[in-house]
């Protein structure tokens, strides 16, 4: 048996908006980020579909303006940690550290930002609660971010995190994936709206 996981990235903060690193910073949605989400509408697919939500505000007002205020809250779909590096830029961090960051970057999977986590470490959480919605069998939207879905997007698509994404993702719009009895990802629609 497979069953549906949508993930949708939640509604832009001033600091998104700024291109700082959010990481487990509590960033609310910022004016703009509340009208974008307040007229959406989930498509058709994601009717009847049971919504968690990360803990971090940003996400559980993006549920919430999307008719889902209740939805549950799972820490496992907290955004990657990005330490000492949340509040700053990647364009900032990239000149200031050089050949470092490059190296660092280049390590795909392994990435890691100063005092935070790796994409696997976030892989391995969240691959935890996808293994129970799996088990569950009922069609799932999580509100998270980017960290995690790029996360699964990786894994679906074989891609080691190095270089360019073999498809560009649409962080406004909802991505579909199919969860295998073990939790495994497989892409089923990308950047639907």
């Amino acid at each position: 048996m497979t069953v549906l996981l949508a993930a949708l990235r939640h509604a832009e903060t001033a600091w998104s908006a700024e291109g700082r690193i959010q990481g487990r910073t509590d960033v609310l949605l910022s004016d703009a980020g509340r009208r974008a989400f307040g007229g959406w509408k989930l498509p058709a697919a994601c009717e009847g579909m049971r919504v968690v939500t990360s803990p971090l505000a940003r996400c559980v007002e993006t549920a919430a303006l999307l008719g889902a205020g209740d939805a549950q809250k799972e820490p496992r779909l907290a955004e990657m940690s990005w330490g000492a590096w949340e509040g700053r830029r990647l364009a900032d961090l990239r000149a200031e550290l050089g050949e470092a960051m490059r190296a660092n970057e280049a390590r795909g999977w392994d990435f890691r930002p100063l005092g935070g986590e790796t994409p696997r470490e976030v892989w391995q959480r969240v691959h935890a609660w996808l293994t129970e919605v799996a088990n569950l069998g009922q069609p799932t939207l999580a509100v998270t971010h980017r960290g995690v879905i790029r996360a699964i997007f990786a894994t679906a698509a074989g891609w080691d995190l190095q270089g360019t994404p073999p498809v560009k993702l649409d962080w406004t719009a909802l991505q579909v994936f199919r969860l295998d009895a073990e939790g495994r990802p497989s892409i089923e629609r990308l950047n639907v709206r």
